[in-house]
């Protein structure tokens, strides 16, 4: 049985071939029941959740997360969300690998989103707004940069001194980037606006995007959880990444009740792009919106990728 480690995934995990991977996934299809969503209460902070997310392709394999996301873990230092991935032979059961979650979930997240910017984002854009300071946000201009000419990155969170230690980060890696607290000024001159964190109030307003600008929001996962607000899904030609996104994520849910969105202005998700049954953005002028909240069948298409190039020179211990 293979034990992949976060270091294991990152070499095993590029950007581009991950990105492949989900769309190949997306276009074929795989079993992918609703996950299990627990709330679970923790005594002296804000609620915790569990999450179960299986899928499999039959005969061949079957996966399983395990999460644990407690959004009070940055006060004693730790990331949000503690999980691993299992992944088993679709022929036998047999337990094939075990994998880092934190890494996997992070890498399948923002590749998520890469892909949504292949049909949604301007073939041009090149100024990224990142929102939020956390390890998703610290990968999404490398995945994104893998899909379109993504040159300068502009930070913001709430936290300014992290805004700058990342927008730092990014920097070293080559891209132009740079911190602000100015968050309208930044959404209003952005090609790519992407959200990345646990709030319940929106953080992005709906009058500050432009016409043309690509809205990739990503943080949420539960219908309380919200960073847009509902000018943004007024102006905006809406698009998910599941069906899921309908019933847990605030960023729809909410608007769906008030009747702020109608079903019929969620033109597409991420499965009807892969098989092109949507063009995806239809003029540069349209302001587009990707609402993610995960799904098993991204985990399962990035745990099979790692399993097969870790196994490609024979089994490993």
């Amino acid at each position: 049985m293979l034990s992949l480690s976060t270091d294991d995934l990152c070499e095993l995990l590029d950007r581009s071939s991950l990105i492949d991977a989900l769309e190949q996934m997306f276009r074929q299809g795989c079993e992918a029941p609703v996950r299990h969503h627990h709330t679970m209460a923790m005594p002296g902070g804000p609620d915790a959740t569990l999450l179960l997310m299986p899928a499999w392709i039959p005969g061949q394999f079957i996966g399983t997360k395990v999460a644990n996301v407690f959004p009070g873990n940055g006060a004693v230092g730790l990331p949000a969300v503690q999980s691993v991935y299992l992944l088993f032979s679709g022929r036998t059961g047999e337990l094939l690998a075990t994998m880092a979650g934190a890494e996997l979930t992070t890498r399948r997240t923002v590749a998520a989103s890469s892909l949504a910017l292949r049909f949604l984002a301007r073939p041009d854009a090149s100024r990224l707004v990142l929102v939020g300071t956390g390890e998703v946000a610290h990968q999404i201009p490398a995945s994104h940069a893998a899909v379109r000419p993504i040159a300068e990155v502009v930070v913001w969170g709430r936290d300014s001194d992290k805004a700058a230690e990342l927008a730092r980060s990014l920097a070293a890696q080559g891209f132009r980037a740079s911190a602000t607290r100015d968050l309208a000024d930044a959404v209003g001159t952005a090609d790519i606006v992407s959200a990345a964190t646990l709030t319940r109030e929106p953080l992005i307003k709906g009058e500050w995007l432009q016409p043309g600008t690509h809205l990739d929001l990503i943080g949420g996962f539960t219908p309380l959880m919200r960073e847009a607000d509902d000018e943004a899904v007024r102006r905006s030609s809406v698009f998910i990444d599941t069906e899921g996104a309908r019933h847990e994520a605030g960023d729809i849910v909410q608007p769906l009740k008030s009747g702020v969105l109608t079903e019929d202005r969620i033109l597409a998700d991420l499965p009807d792009l892969a098989r092109g049954l949507h063009p995806g953005r239809t003029s540069p002028d349209e302001i587009t919106l990707f609402k993610s909240t995960g799904a098993s069948a991204e985990d399962l298409a990035a745990a099979i990728l790692a399993y097969s190039r870790a196994t490609e020179g024979g089994p490993r211990e």
